[in-house]
């Protein structure tokens, strides 16, 4: 009996300790972190967004789909970013990775940060700010307060990439639960997956849905579109053969995203699944109905994702370069 109390009191207090650094972390940040170490710090990135999105509009879409891998893999701590050298092995390398690029013009953000703020700023506040920031150039909220004061891994986690991250094809009551582990709750995550309002899906995530035969679920006249744009079961990674998410409005986040499963036109089986699902259905219903509503929970969403479990203090680092740990 002893022993079963010690093992129930040594887990209570594993659990607590958990929740206590979650809660520690996310208070540690701060809206205007930098506003003495570095006062600049975010109007450059603000601005490095908008050159690179006027340059390369879909840079915009990238810093969105950052956010979400660096975040959903144990912090936001920027260890999406460390590529393959002297034993890290990059998340990038991940097959839950797959379509994502840009991550070049990261190394740009942080080059005009560096040069102003030597070893300031750190790559995770730059994930989060861009995110923010390429979110207003797409049309969708323009106000979301973002905290700063996050510090950069020193490791990747690449080992555990693929079961962090759900896939595309994932049951919506799995991805419910992901996002609840993180603290996104189930309101959230349905704003959250309307960032599929923009950006476009490779064949490859979408076949199944086509062939042998078409998913009765579909439209039969947009099954009959994809079928056009993804012409074979097999098709080859590397091509580029794609299919945008909506048509209306391919490069604003508003949310089309929400009426156009609800007409049966989402390209993926987690699209299908939460228009119909009983526990996510009404969310979609009323964020359809209303962009302003839909725009209020997903800047909620951008905020709760940006907040899992940060390293702060001297739990991190700040990189000089986004793609290498500090050399010691």
């Amino acid at each position: 009996m002893a022993t079963n109390n010690t093992c129930s009191y040594s887990s209570f207090l594993f659990s607590l300790l958990l929740i206590l650094h979650f809660t520690l972390g996310k208070s540690q940040l701060q809206v205007n972190y930098y506003s003495s170490s570095c006062p600049k710090a975010e109007e450059i990135i603000k601005q490095q967004v908008i050159d690179l999105y006027h340059e390369h509009g879909n840079t915009a879409i990238s810093w969105v789909r950052n956010l979400f891998h660096d975040c959903v893999v144990k912090s936001c701590d920027a260890s999406l970013l460390l590529a393959t050298a002297h034993g890290v092995v990059s998340e990038q390398t991940s097959e839950r990775s797959f379509g994502m690029r840009n991550f070049k013009y990261v190394d740009t953000i942080k080059a005009a940060v560096e040069k102003e703020c030597p070893m300031i700023v750190s790559c995770a506040d730059i994930v989060a700010l861009s995110a923010r920031d390429g979110i207003a150039m797409l049309g969708g909220p323009s106000n979301i307060e973002m905290k700063t004061g996050r510090k950069d891994s020193k490791e990747s986690y690449v080992a555990v990439v693929k079961d962090l991250i759900p896939n595309h094809n994932d049951s919506i009551s799995s991805v419910l639960s992901r996002f609840q582990d993180i603290g996104v709750d189930l309101e959230a995550t349905v704003a959250l997956l309307g960032a599929h309002s923009v950006g476009r899906v490779h064949c490859m995530n979408l076949v199944h849905r086509l062939y042998p035969t078409v998913d009765p679920t579909l439209d039969p006249t947009h099954a009959a579109y994809l079928k056009r744009r993804c012409p074979t079961p097999n098709p080859d990674p590397r091509a580029v053969e794609y299919v945008r998410n909506d048509l209306k409005t391919p490069m604003i986040i508003d949310n089309n995203y929400y009426k156009n499963i609800l007409q049966n036109k989402g390209l993926l089986t987690l699209d299908a699944e939460l228009a119909t699902d009983p526990k996510t259905a009404p969310y979609v219903q009323k964020m359809a109905d209303d962009n302003g509503y839909f725009n209020e929970q997903f800047s909620r969403a951008i905020v709760l994702l940006s907040e899992n479990n940060p390293l702060v203090g001297d739990q991190g680092e700040v990189r000089k370069d986004c793609r290498f740990v500090n050399a010691n």
